[in-house]
């Protein structure tokens, strides 16, 4: 017989969540979802709290995509769900299984106008795997179960739940909730044995390997397949380092090289979207290698598109046994671009000018940031030189807003990140403009004992639009900030610490004394307006 269990409403979802493996949850306070804090509370599950709730979904979304499991919002009725909704906007673009579980009006007194009283799901449901109201105390236990389920089987997702007033407050039983089912989605071998003929074959292959594969845990599989079949890797997203900067197949400043000269590009688990041409690589031919069948391309036709779990899929690569192209003078060519390139970054990252160049400041960086530190990229050309200037040494340690592109997400990570690495360096890169949004969840971190080091690149103006703006209209609106404004002080005000940098040379001190602070530290770099808007990056 199964083991029943019983409580309130929080109590009974807050069982299923622990069975998922869910260990914190995110929130920003409000009656509507009382019960689930008070379930928390009393069998010490940790809850951490926000200033905004676009922060406690980023929050959640961190946790799940460092630790490849569910992360969890939980979000009062009305504005609370709706502040929320980029959050889920940028789970879904990043296939990160988060869960929100909102509060919801009574449904007893439904139509009468009772606080907040919004019908969440169709605001949700464009933007989440699943989305549902629980209409029954009982029935909530198997609807976490079903939810989670959903947000993991890949393509993996966010997720949304509301929970009427009376029936979260409302005692209930059900049987004791398992672990979600997730199926394994097996690939077509005949696609599997296309993909390695076309690759082995190749005179002049690439990989590109996205994020998908840190989150299906398949960098070892990848790193077995380049292996194995001798081809060269270049790596975006939370597929960075997935090999090691030093791995002889490891590529990031020959991108351009390869991809004109490739006659196979082999693109696994990222879609083709604008971060790679479209899909367009002149007349080389394409293997897509997705997790699921929902995220072939269609705008393009790849030459083959192989669908499933991507580890069974690298796998069967690495065993591919037919007749093979001999590739090291391909790779040894694309080393050449690369150490070109590596030497030219070198001379801009050591750049001893004031205003201060933005490369400087990731010079400087790549000589205090351990190989297992979290780096986190909010903003738009500040962060666009974090892709090309810093190469993480280690998989899973590069988190970005994601092809959605929302600014904002750099507290509710940085949160989400120091939680799951109490001891690691956690490192938010904001654009001065991306700083407007969420700095105010320095509070939240200083308040909870959570220390991260924010570098703020500040030259005063929407990089991205005002030098575009210029160059097609003559003039630009809307793309000023105020200059030389002092972030420091606002974190400084909120109880961390900080300083600004005018100085080159004053740099590398004050990224050592942030390090070392062990609170909340902000380093404002006053960088130079006129060095903006890269013409190319490493964020797909």
């Amino acid at each position: 017989m199964s083991e029943r269990i019983e409580g309130h409403g929080g109590e009974l979802a807050l069982a299923a969540l622990r069975a998922a493996g869910v260990q914190e949850m995110f929130t920003l306070s409000g009656g509507h979802v009382f019960p689930l804090y008070d379930a928390a509370h009393k069998t010490g599950f940790p809850i951490y709290d926000v200033r905004h709730e676009q922060s406690a979904v980023f929050a959640a979304e961190a946790v799940a995509k460092l630790r490849r499991r569910p992360g969890l919002a939980v979000l009062t009725a009305g504005p609370g769900v709706t502040n929320g909704i980029s959050g889920l906007t940028s789970a879904l673009f990043n296939a990160s299984p988060v869960m929100v579980i909102g509060g919801r009006a009574p449904a007893m007194r439904w139509g009468a106008g009772s606080l907040q009283e919004l019908d969440h799901v169709p605001l949700v449901a464009p933007v989440t795997k699943h989305a549902a109201t629980v209409f029954a105390t009982d029935e909530i236990p198997g609807a976490v179960r079903t939810a989670l389920g959903a947000a993991l089987t890949p393509h993996r997702g966010p997720v949304f739940l509301d929970l009427p007033l009376e029936i979260v407050f409302s005692h209930g039983e059900a049987d004791a909730p398992g672990a979600p089912d997730v199926p394994v989605v097996e690939p077509d071998p005949a696609d599997v044995a296309r993909a390695a003929q076309l690759i082995a074959e190749a005179q002049h292959p690439v990989i590109i390997a996205g994020s998908d594969v840190y989150a299906a845990d398949a960098v070892a599989a990848l790193r077995e397949a380049a292996e194995t079949l001798r081809v060269p890797v270049i790596a975006n997203g939370m597929g960075r380092g997935a090999l090691p900067p030093t791995h002889p197949l490891a590529f990031a400043k020959a991108r351009r090289a390869a991809l004109k000269g490739a006659d196979v590009v082999v693109v696994i688990g990222t879609p083709l979207d604008f971060r790679l041409g479209f899909g367009d690589f002149g007349s080389a031919q394409v293997v897509h290698i997705v997790d699921a069948p929902s995220q072939r391309a269609t705008h393009v036709t790849p030459t083959v598109s192989p669908a499933g779990d991507l580890r069974l899929i690298l796998s069967a690569l690495a065993d591919y046994t037919g007749t093979r192209a001999d590739h090291e003078d391909w790779i040894a060519g694309l080393r050449t671009a690369e150490d070109a390139g590596k030497a030219r970054d070198a001379e801009e990252m050591a750049a001893d000018t004031d205003p201060i160049k933005p490369a400087r400041i990731y010079g400087e960086l790549r000589r205090v940031l351990a190989p297992d530190a979290v780096t986190i990229g909010d903003g738009g050309d500040f962060v666009s030189y974090a892709g090309r200037y810093l190469e993480p040494a280690q998989p899973g340690t590069w988190l970005d807003p994601g092809p959605y592109g929302c600014l904002g997400t750099g507290m509710g990570y940085a949160m989400g990140a120091r939680v799951t690495y109490p001891d690691r360096q956690i490192c938010v890169l904001m654009g001065d403009g991306a700083a407007g949004f969420s700095l105010m969840d320095a509070e939240s971190l200083v308040r909870q004992g959570l220390p991260v080091v924010m570098v703020v690149g500040n030259n005063g103006i929407w990089g991205l639009e005002k030098h575009p703006m210029q160059a097609m209209y003559g003039y630009d609106v809307a793309a000023d900030l105020q200059p030389g404004l002092r972030y420091d002080e606002v974190v400084r005000a909120l109880g961390g610490a900080g300083e600004t940098v005018s100085k080159a040379a004053d740099l590398g001190g004050a990224l050592e004394r942030a390090f070392a602070a062990g609170v909340p530290y902000l380093v404002n770099v006053l960088t130079d307006p006129a060095d903006a808007y890269p013409r190319s990056s490493n964020l797909a």
